[in-house]
């Protein structure tokens, strides 16, 4: 059994093998010499369609190795390119048919451009493309440098000299060959005698007629130089005689180990004349037979017997029954008496000389009167020395007596057949048989008739004709080809062979005979004619095997994928059935099934409506496989709607021997029932519900997590809602659609949301909602929807399937506040006119951010007035605003007694400072601040975020009364009569008195300044100015101005 399985596994092999296409050309590389008739084999084997099948051949040229050059084709006569149109029309190139399956390509006369490498190519007839179609083979050419000389010359010999004759044979050839060499004897246009030759192995042979003499050593072929061989034929025979030469061969071995005559040559002839030396000579006369009918031929042969007989001179006669028919002098001009003179003329007698030893009587239609003996008289002549002839020795044969019957005229003709009924592209026979039996020589033409099925009508087919030609009747066309017509040497039967037979070669049969006669003047007279009978043939077509799979099945499959259908043809009628295939598909709405897609039984495809107005044009793909017996349909990205009940009908097509295509069987298969659903749906979001808490301004992330879906290349449509407090509708924040565009919701639910809205997916199914600067109005509950689309095989979008994912809430609260100011109780004691500073301190702030509001009040005790009987005085604390100053910078106007004695610093970020100028008495009190903290919210507007009150400060201020600075501080004319009036008065006076004593001096300024010194030295009194006030005697500060 181990034994049997490689085997088998080797058989398995053998049979893929065998399925498989394989084109194989003859080996290369060859070589071959220029101006050589070159042949390349190609055979194709593994195929499938026509046992003929077609050929192309191409070059690659060395110049050019990667461009095709088409040469010859046995299917395309335009397939030549244009450097080889004419040699392939003048039959330079052309392809001989070896079989239907072989060829091979001739190139009659090879040039040098002829090199390079060829490609046999054959168009695809399988089923499929499987296996190899073409071969390529490399064609080197070579020089032809073979040189084969010889001296012409004559030589005349006489019988039993020797001869000895030369030749030379010489090559220059760069690869590897060898040379043979032949010597050849030959005489005027006989064939040629093969003498001796040494073969390309250097195997010496002689030829037949000079073996036996080779062997006892007449003939002989010596080397007797480098490139000389020597011709040595001893004890020469008058045979002999003739043109001798030699013919050498170059050959080179191909890649197959086969040796190939590349090049034949031949050397110029030498004449020898070999004088015989024996005279006798004999004569004999033959003739075929010796009984014969009116109008059969006869020929006499009158047979010389001599030696050196071409260099001998002879005169023939001829006689019938002792009298002179004709005769042949030494010239061969006959020359034939009145009677036998004039049937030559007419083309009914002939006298020639066939040869130098044979002479020929032949008349074509013998007559009764040419009963009789018949001979040949043989005579030798001699020639004299003036020219003349004189006979010498004269010699006769036998006679030959001779019987001519007269012919019968009566006959009858019977048609006969062994298959009067046959089935289509079998063949069948007709015999028309003619009794009695006539001799081929007799003149009997014999006519087919034909009467198709279903006419009346008889018309001729073919004729025999009396003169031994075939005519063919004028509606025989479609017989022509497959019609073949023998009559047998006797004439007695006349045989019409008709193969492939079809419906047009079934009717009645009958055949005509005909008996002529030749007149002397070449004109015909019918003797007799017959008919046969009637004989019918009928041709049926053949039973039908067709059987197609009824099998049932069913199909559950996904849309976008492929929906397969098989239609499998159990058996069939013949190997060579074609088969059209139709699909329909059967759906529950229609009665009946609609047509999807047809393929002809010559391959063509023709779509249905169905297929047209659903669209299934671009999905359809057709195979057939290798087996021929499986057809598959396959639908391509199956949608929903190509469910249904899918099934084919089989239409079983033959080829006539018309070459016409008829449908002999049909048959419809089993159904298929296909369901196409939508896949099934995955999307899953994140339901996890989470609670977000932001402060204002701050930027928060929403995250939407698409953990699962149906497909890959789905599509999805993403949409945040939020949920408001307050609101019982949910409000679209923004969505993304499947294209990836960004749209948002109504403007006048987002408001400015929608500038500070930013969506991203950083990964494949990860949505982030980002809103920037958030605000306490973004709170809410948010939420995504996700939409997945997917793709129809129509490339139509359709919504699959939708989920919602789990709430977020998000918080978004102000800052808490953690304003604190200075709380610390403090008392000042100050004199009056003097000033005090209020400061309000900031320990902490909610923000950095943070604007502040500071607000100084005056808290001071007042007495209440006059009250009921009864009542007691209280004292009560009354509050007054000093100064305001808003977060704005903006400061609140001065009023009252406080107007224009108020100064405001800021110190720092936390520390502001108020100073009260020129303190009154009426402005002892307790003081405190009251600041206010805002902040902006993300849309810019500030809010009140905290408050907070300072401690108090007690403020005393004393009663200074008046002194005489107190006086002059208080007027302001007063204070600038006293300390700015008297030094402009003092200046104008001192310059006054310099000017009178510059002119009184003005004689005496020559002699005083002769030795360069100055005439007056000026300085300016040092004025120092000590103010008595403390305090400038104004200081007014205005609202919107700070130091």
């Amino acid at each position: 059994m181990r034994t049997l399985r490689p085997q088998l596994a080797s058989l398995l092999l053998l049979g893929m093998a065998l399925a498989q296409r394989q084109v194989t050309v003859q080996e290369g590389p060859l070589y071959r010499t220029e101006g050589s008739h070159v042949t390349l084999w190609c055979k194709v084997s593994g195929y499938q369609g026509p046992a003929e099948q077609n050929f192309q051949w191409s070059i690659y040229l060395p110049s050019a190795p990667e461009r095709e050059v088409q040469i010859v084709s046995t299917v395309d006569p335009s397939f030549p390119y244009a450097i080889y149109t004419q040699r392939v029309r003048s039959r330079g190139i052309f392809v001989e048919r070896l079989q239907g399956d072989a060829v091979l390509l001739h190139i009659t006369e090879l040039q040098d451009r002829d090199a390079g490498q060829y490609e046999c190519h054959t168009p695809n007839t399988d089923e499929r493309y499987f296996g190899s179609y073409s071969a390529k083979m490399d064609l080197v050419v070579i020089p032809d440098s073979l040189r084969v000389t010889a001296i012409p010359q004559t030589l005349n010999k006489v019988e039993h000299d020797s001869l000895e004759l030369k030749c030379e044979v010489s090559k220059s050839t760069a690869q590897h060959s060898h040379v043979s060499i032949a010597w050849y004897r030959q005489r005027g246009s006989e064939a040629p005698v093969e003498i001796i030759s040494l073969s390309r192995d250097f195997v010496l042979r002689a030829g037949s007629a000079y073996a036996q003499r080779q062997a006892t050593g007449d003939v002989r072929l010596d080397k007797v130089g480098e490139t000389t061989s020597k011709l040595t034929i001893y004890n020469l025979h008058p045979s002999d005689q003739g043109e001798f030469y030699c013919e050498a061969a170059e050959w080179i071995q191909d890649p197959d180990d086969s040796w190939y005559a590349m090049t034949r040559k031949r050397s110029q002839g030498a004449i020898v004349n070999v004088q015989a030396t024996d005279k006798e000579f004999s004569v004999r006369l033959e003739t075929e037979k010796r009984m014969y009918i009116v109008g059969e031929p006869v020929e006499f042969r009158c047979i010389l017997e001599a030696q050196n007989v071409p260099d001998r001179y002879f005169s023939i006669s001829w006689a019938f029954n002792s009298s002179l028919i004709a005769s042949l002098g030494p010239n061969a001009v006959p020359v034939l008496n009145n009677e036998f003179a004039q049937r030559e003329a007419l083309g009914q007698l002939k006298v020639a000389k066939e040869s130098d030893n044979v002479f020929v009587l032949k008349i074509y239609r013998l007559r009764l009167e040419d009963s009789g003996k018949y001979n040949c008289r043989v005579t030798e002549r001699e020639k004299t020395v003036t020219g003349d002839f004189i006979d010498k020795e004269s010699k006769r044969p036998k006679n030959i007596p001779i019987t001519v019957m007269p012919l019968k005229a009566g006959f009858a003709v019977t048609a006969i057949s062994r298959t009067p009924g046959v089935t289509y592209n079998e063949s069948f026979d007709l015999q028309c048989i003619i009794k009695p039996h006539y001799p081929s020589w007799v003149p009997v033409s014999v006519t087919w008739r034909f009467q198709p099925a279903g006419s009346t009508e008889f018309h001729d087919l073919v004729t025999f004709t009396r003169d031994g030609g075939v005519q063919w009747g004028d509606r025989a066309a479609a017989f022509r080809t497959r019609t073949a017509i023998e009559k047998a040497e006797s004439s007695n039967n006349v045989r019409l062979s008709i193969s492939r037979a079809s419906d047009t070669e079934a009717g009645k049969y009958q055949c005509v005979a005909e008996l002529w006669r030749k007149n002397y003047n070449s004109s015909w007279t019918r003797l007799a004619d017959r008919t046969s009978n009637l004989l019918e043939i009928r041709v049926l077509r053949p039973v039908t095997k067709l059987q197609v799979s009824k099998s049932k099945r069913s199909i559950t499959l996904v849309e976008n994928r492929p929906i397969p259908l098989n239609c499998s043809v159990k058996s069939q009628t013949s190997p060579d059935s074609h088969f059209a295939v139709l699909w329909y598909v059967h759906k529950p709405s229609d009665a009946d099934g609609k047509l999807i897609l047809k393929t002809t039984h010559s391959s063509a495809f023709e779509y249905g409506t169905y297929a047209e107005e659903e669209g299934l044009r671009g999905r359809l793909q057709f195979e057939r496989s290798a087996s021929g017996g499986l057809f598959s349909l396959t639908v391509q990205r199956a949608e929903v709607r190509d469910s249904g009940s899918y099934y084919c009908h089989v239409e079983e097509w033959l080829l006539s021997p018309n070459h016409a295509w008829y449908k002999l069987a049909e048959e419809v298969s089993g159904r298929t029932e296909v369901t196409v659903k939508q896949p099934d749906n995955r999307l899953q979001v994140n339901q996890t519900h989470r609670n977000i808490t932001v402060l204002e301004n701050e930027w928060v992330t929403l995250q939407c997590l698409v953990k699962n879906r149906t497909s890959p290349s789905s599509q999805l449509v993403v949409e945040w809602s939020v949920w408001r407090p307050g609101r019982a509708e949910k409000e679209v924040v923004a969505w993304l659609s499947r294209q990836g565009t960004l749209h948002y919701g109504e403007p006048a639910a987002l408001g400015d949301l929608r500038s500070r809205l930013h969506l991203e997916s950083p990964a494949p199914g990860l949505f982030l909602l980002s809103i920037q600067n958030s605000t306490v109005r973004d709170s809410g509950n948010y939420g995504c929807r996700v939409e997945e689309w997917l793709l129809d095989p129509s490339d139509r979008w359709y919504k699959r399937a939708e989920d919602l994912s789990g709430l977020i809430t998000l918080t978004v609260k102000q800052p808490d506040p953690t304003l604190q100011v200075d709380t610390a109780t403090a008392n000042l004691t100050v004199q009056e006119k003097e000033s005090f500073p209020l400061d309000c301190s900031i320990l902490s702030r909610s923000s950095p951010e943070s604007h502040f509001a500071v607000t100084w009040y005056n808290l001071r005790a007042k007495e209440a007035g006059d009250h009921a009987e009864g009542e007691e005085e209280e004292e009560e604390e009354e509050r007054e605003a000093v100064l305001s100053v808003g977060p704005d910078a903006i400061f609140s106007p001065e009023a009252g007694r406080w107007e224009g004695r108020l100064r405001f610093q800021r110190l720092s970020a936390v520390l502001f400072r108020l100073t009260v100028l020129q303190a009154g008495g009426a402005d002892t009190g307790n003081y405190s601040c009251r600041v206010e903290e805002w902040l902006a919210d993300p849309n810019g507007i500030w809010y009140r975020l905290a408050e907070e009150e300072s401690g108090t400060v007690a403020v005393h201020v004393q009663d200074a009364g008046s002194t005489l600075q107190s006086v002059i501080c208080s007027n302001d004319a007063l204070f600038y009569f006293v300390f700015f009036y008297p030094f402009p008065i003092f200046g104008i006076l001192i310059i006054t008195i310099l000017l009178v004593r510059f002119k009184s001096r003005n004689s005496s300024k020559n002699s005083e300044g002769k030795n360069g010194v100055p005439l007056l030295w000026i300085k300016e009194p040092h004025l120092n100015y000590s103010p008595t006030c403390l305090e400038p005697p104004v200081l007014s500060i205005h609202p919107g101005t700070m130091d």
